[in-house]
């Protein structure tokens, strides 16, 4: 036994001495004449950062990977709370000591990673899950079959450094397998395809704190891990060429203008409608007043018209009823009831001349009101319906157009009726003014002629005046009846121009605040290229990060950092591999140190 253990250590001293032989030349062809390294540099540093987190995505584990450009070798420090560090490029030793990493770099690329607990990642993250509409534990939902929805949500973590949060950007992804699920959907993510399987991927924008959700069909649940990483936006974006878009916009801020202008000149003409409406209104009242008048005092002059038709029979009658004996006592009577016929009809006649005055002004500033209303054709009416005008505007214009349309039907289908007045009343006075002079000149022949052939004569005149007026006194009564007629008919045009003066009043009222709209369009959209454009430069501003300098996530002492990463990924959902039944667990395999070790015991 003893000579197996001596034999052990003979082996292990000529092991171990080429072995530290050869270190020992290895660290003095790299010393300086005194025997210790020399300082190093390194021209930039990067940091990559892992991270653990559960599927829920809280955090567990956390180490970096640190890479340096090397310039010059030698003994260089780096920093970071770390719980233990590792080489990764060679088997040199590094040393850590209170935050401090020293380490001898010799080729031109050096990897180091260092373990990390505790330190906080720039972001919350949180994901939960639910299924058929009820919140369960990844642990739950292992081998469940519904409807899924994965929830993620990313927020400012306050007890990081904000600099990552404010000029970083994330990238979620999730994959899928196609034969567990089907029916994805999501709304702020992008489905895509990744071979059979599928993959959902979000973003999220420096200073932004977002919230996703994937929904899909699934079975038998399994599910990958959920992976993040985050990047500097630090690209510069290139501004976009907005020349066409302003271009566009101040075509658009023209067109609103040339709306406005429009719109005004819509106004005015508006305006100037419903003055003339008015202008109508008041025509259309004085001949209203007028024809009622006409009407009303056609009762009166159809009961005068018949007192006078009647005193014509009765002196007719009289006279061929009389004798020679009281020719000479009813001559006077005669002459004076013939007088008085005629200064009745001069009385009518001067009333029918007023009349016929006064409905001549009436009837004169009723025509010229209406043929004021400016003539709108149906293309236009078209132009206005397929306008881009207030649509309530649009249909009060049109709805005076159909009234002024109406009215102006019905006063061209009256027309004659208004024209027959004045005449009619011209041919009446006509007439009355014949027979008073008839009348008179009777009276004056009375006083001058023979007695007996003059009675004849009168008797002769009267029956045949008696018989005329009765053809006279018919066509008065006609005529009063028209007179009548036109009144009622009239009533309901004036009606219908009120109507109308309202309704070009209230569209007047209601294109004059369209104008004001317009006008107050055109000045805020006079500015919109210019403010577009400074818009355009904000949101530029706001996502390009090209300005940022990298800092070093793990220590502030730490220099010539020229990029840090994350690459964070959750625990999967998956079933524990089946062990079988009295299957011993690979045994790990020995180290060097570990089998030279096992010699001795």
């Amino acid at each position: 036994m003893k000579l197996k253990r001596l034999s052990a250590l003979m082996m292990a001293g000529v092991l171990v001495i080429p072995t530290t032989f050869a270190s020992a030349t290895t660290n003095d062809s790299s010393s300086e004449e005194n025997g210790s390294p020399k300082e190093g540099s390194y021209a930039e540093k990067s940091e990559v950062v892992y991270a653990n987190l559960n599927a829920n995505g809280e955090q567990k584990e956390m180490y970096v990977v640190n890479n340096f450009k090397v310039d010059q070798p030698g003994k260089m420090v780096d920093y970071g709370p770390y719980t233990n560090v590792e080489n990764l490029t060679n088997l040199k030793v590094m040393k850590l000591n209170d935050n401090q990493v020293k380490f001898n770099a010799s080729e031109d690329q050096f990897y180091y990673q260092g373990n990390l607990k505790g330190q906080a990642l720039p972001w919350d993250i949180k994901v939960s899950y639910k299924l058929n509409g009820q919140s369960l534990s990844p642990e739950e939902l292992l081998g469940k079959d519904g409807k899924l929805e994965i929830h993620i949500e990313t927020k400012e973590n306050e007890d990081a450094d904000s600099s990552f949060f404010e000029n970083y950007m994330l990238q979620i992804s999730l994959p899928f397998d196609s034969e567990i699920y089907q029916n994805i959907k999501t709304e702020k993510g992008m489905v895509a395809s990744s071979g059979k399987n599928k993959q959902v991927t979000f973003t999220v924008m420096p200073e932004k704190e977002e919230s996703f959700v994937v929904k899909a069909d699934v079975k038998d649940l399994e599910m990958e891990s959920i992976e993040i990483t985050g990047m500097p936006s630090s690209m510069s974006v290139d501004e976009p060429d907005s020349d066409e878009m302003t271009e566009d916009m101040k075509s658009l801020s023209d067109a609103t203008a040339e709306i406005n202008d429009g719109v005004g000149e819509l106004n005015d003409g508006i305006a100037e409608l419903n003055n003339g409406a008015k202008d109508l209104q008041e025509g259309s009242g004085e001949y209203k007043k007028g024809i009622h008048e006409l009407d009303n005092g056609s009762s009166d002059l159809i009961e005068g018209s018949k007192g006078i038709d009647t005193a014509l029979e009765d002196m007719s009658q009289s006279l061929q009823d009389g004798s020679d004996d009281n020719n000479s006592g009813n001559l006077a009577d005669l002459q004076n009831g013939l007088k008085e016929i005629a200064n009745g009809l001069k009385e009518t006649e001067d009333g029918l001349s007023d009349l016929k005055n006064n409905y001549s002004e009436a009837f004169s500033a009723l025509d010229q009101s209406i043929n004021k209303i400016p003539n709108i054709s149906p293309n236009d009416i078209q132009e206005l319906k397929q306008s881009e005008i207030n649509p309530e505007v649009k249909k009060k214009l049109v709805q005076s157009y159909e009234k002024t349309q109406e009215m102006k039907k019905t006063y061209a289908d009256n027309i004659k009726a208004f024209h027959a007045v004045e005449p009619t009343l011209n041919g009446v006075k006509e007439s009355l003014t014949e027979m008073r002079t008839n009348l008179e000149t009777m009276v004056k022949s009375l006083e001058n002629s023979n007695l007996n052939k003059s009675m004849k004569q009168l008797q002769q005149g009267l029956s045949e005046l008696s018989t005329k007026y009765k053809e006279f006194h018919s066509g008065l009564v006609d005529y009063t009846d028209g007179v009548s007629e036109l009144s009622s008919s009239y009533d309901k045009l004036h009606g219908g121009i009120t109507d109308l003066t309202d309704g070009t009043s209230e569209l007047e009222n209601g294109v004059s605040e369209l104008h004001e709209g317009t006008n107050e369009l055109a000045e805020s959209t006079s500015d919109l290229p210019d403010e577009m454009q400074n818009e355009i430069d904000n949101m530029m501003n706001e996502y390009d990060k090209s300005d940022f300098n990298p800092v070093s996530f793990v220590s502030s002492k730490n220099e010539k950092v020229s990029s840090v990463q994350f690459v964070i990924k959750t625990e999967s959902i998956k079933k524990d591999d089946e062990v079988e039944e009295n299957e011993q667990p690979e045994e790990e395999e020995k180290g060097f140190w570990d089998r030279l070790w096992d010699l001795f015991k």
